[in-house]
């Protein structure tokens, strides 16, 4: 990949990963949140009683970027609430996942304020996630810069664009799993995780990695999760086609491909048994995924309308419109002291930042 590149980091995944790493032990392991709120006094913290664990990790991590990956330009996206649009169309979406606890929600806010501080360009939108920022900044640049997307979301994939030089540094829970993928894609080649000159627990996918870690193809990784689902996000997908989604996505191309297959058979009986068999002798899918998506039942979403409604969620928006120029976002904006400066206020080690 060129030198030259636009980084686009999802600072809400960022944050939440340098938090939770290192929260103290006890909280970890509470079974209750008046249980975790007893040991909040032992998460890191500034002299004045402001946390810091989180905010100190994504610092150490920017700083490291700067120095080590040499953006020419770069960008942080955040997610400000998750009552967005996509709560329009699927009211539970994400309505599985827990209220944000409050030492995180806290350093969401600051967070925000010390890059922006620092010289940064900083999105977030109350109807927008970070994502949808993230797939707008690509489309409206991929064409004059690489670019790179920085997460551990998976969602993002699907901006993955050989043809544009789009790749996707997917930030992994462990060093191992990064190591891991390594050995598995650049050893052949006589490459190692020096040559490569990635962030720490990351590994960069292109679109062939994409294909092969998941099955399908980056412009597909909607149409895979309007058939899977993301628990995550509480996307409810296909039930009981998740391990059949990829084979079919390799054959149909999409959800709207394939429904229009089953359309076209299913008031002949002839020919839907012949699709089926198809699907298990040509295909190799032992355990026919007809029945379920094609089932409708009065106050469930299921089969074609949750696999429709599922790849809608999934879809990051491209089209929110950015009045920023391409030099808005360079590094050359960027003053150190003035994260130094914040580095000071709130008792965290220059060192520990910077390095020495």
């Amino acid at each position: 990949m060129s030198e030259r590149k636009f980084v686009i980091v999802d600072g809400s995944s960022l944050l939440s990963t340098c938090y939770y790493a290192v929260l103290p032990r006890e909280i970890m392991f509470a079974k209750t949140e008046e249980e975790r709120q007893k040991h909040y006094d032992k998460i890191l913290h500034s002299e004045n009683g402001t946390y810091t664990n989180g905010i100190f990790g994504v610092l150490k991590a920017t700083a490291s970027l700067l120095k080590k990956q040499a953006p020419d330009h770069i960008a942080f996206v955040f997610d400000k609430t998750r009552d967005t649009f996509r709560r329009k169309l699927y009211p539970d979406y994400k309505g599985t996942r827990s209220a944000t606890p409050e030492p995180l929600k806290q350093q969401f806010v600051l967070l925000e304020q010390i890059l922006e501080d620092a010289g940064f360009r900083v999105l977030y939108d109350s109807q927008f996630e970070a994502d949808d920022y993230a797939g707008s900044l690509v489309m409206k640049f991929r064409d004059q810069i690489p670019m790179v997307v920085m997460t551990k979301d998976h969602d993002y994939l699907q901006l993955v664009s050989d043809e544009h030089n789009v790749r996707a540094w997917m930030v992994q829970s462990k060093q191992e799993k990064a190591d891991e993928l390594y050995n598995k894609y650049y050893a052949p080649y006589g490459l190692d995780k020096r040559s490569v000159n990635l962030p720490e627990k990351t590994f960069e996918f292109t679109a062939e990695h994409v294909f092969a870690e998941e099955g399908v193809w980056p412009c597909q990784i909607t149409d895979l999760k309007g058939i899977q689902g993301d628990t995550s996000d509480n996307i409810p997908g296909v039930k009981g086609v998740a391990s059949a989604a990829p084979i079919l996505l390799n054959e149909y191309k999409s959800v709207e491909d394939l429904y229009e297959a089953i359309h076209d058979v299913k008031e002949d009986k002839t020919a839907l048994k012949e699709l089926q068999d198809f699907w298990k002798n040509g295909l190799g899918i032992s355990r026919s995924p007809y029945k379920a998506l094609t089932k409708t039942e009065e106050g469930e979403v299921c089969g074609e309308a949750a696999a429709m409604l599922s790849k809608q969620l999934a879809t990051i928006k491209t089209d929110i419109q950015i009045g920023l120029s391409l030099d808005d976002f360079s590094v050359s904006y960027y003053d150190e002291s003035k994260m130094r400066e914040w580095c000071s206020r709130l008792d965290i080690k220059e060192e520990s930042v910077f390095g020495k």
